[in-house]
């Protein structure tokens, strides 16, 4: 009994002393690559979350920027000299195709094509930029959701490969003792940690970017239903 005992404690003692690296280090060679490259998706998760939360609130302060000076009552025509024909940012940029077309619409003889074409060409050209503005934004959005959707079983991939390594040494060596068996099953666990930690986050970040993304989606959907009024109007007037 003495001695079962003792084994099921230094047993323990191994188990415990057995540190993070000395996990990955014991692990199997295939543990391992899954390992690997469930970090380096991680770190790919972290970098994609920060651009994206970077560039949501950049193009938000300049679409909050933008939307006072199109308010103010200036120039259309200086304002789209000065952010429509270069624009840095999206509004600007939906702004800009819509200025272009109406100037292009205006330019075509005949009062009856300005009156009747116009605003579903403006229409157009905003819903075009739109989509492309969004599509630049939504980059690598797939890639979150891919990392949240299967990291967790790639793995349990991985913690299904290492118990069964360490099943195969368990009846090699003819030993149950829990010094052959308890390093082997931490291993095979890490994998199953290890893809939760690149789960969780990708998964709650696509959630949160993707409700702002879809936020702003509709802020700049808006804005062109305004503006695209205020041109047909405008055409209206002089047809």
């Amino acid at each position: 009994m003495d001695r079962a005992v003792d084994a099921s404690n230094l047993g323990a003692a191994a188990i415990g002393n057995l540190s993070i690296p000395d996990l990955f280090l014991q692990a199997d060679i295939v543990v391992k690559i899954v390992i690997i490259m469930l970090l380096v998706a991680s770190v790919w998760v972290w970098a994609i979350v920060f651009e994206k939360v970077t560039s949501l609130r950049r193009v938000n302060r300049a679409a909050d920027a933008f939307e006072d000076r199109f308010w103010s009552g200036g120039s259309l025509d200086e304002l789209y000299e000065d952010e429509g024909q270069k624009p840095d940012h999206p509004m600007a940029a939906v702004f800009g195709a819509a200025m272009s077309e109406w100037r292009r619409s205006l330019r075509v003889s005949g009062t009856d094509l300005r009156a009747s074409f116009v605003r579903d060409r403006v229409d157009r050209a905003m819903n075009v930029t739109i989509q492309r503005e969004m599509d630049r934004l939504e980059r690598w959005m797939i890639f979150l959701a891919s990392v949240g959707s299967s990291a967790t079983f790639v793995g349990l991939f991985g913690t299904v490969w290492g118990i069964m390594h360490t099943f195969t040494a368990i009846s090699a060596a003819k030993n149950t003792s829990l010094v052959t068996v308890g390093p082997g099953i931490a291993e095979a666990l890490f994998a199953t940690a290890i893809g939760l930690v690149a789960a969780i986050p990708a998964v709650l970040a696509y959630n949160m970017i993707g409700t702002s993304l879809a936020r702003f989606a509709g802020r700049l959907e808006g804005f062109g239903t305004e503006f695209g009024a205020i041109l047909s109007r405008q055409s209206e007037e002089r047809s």
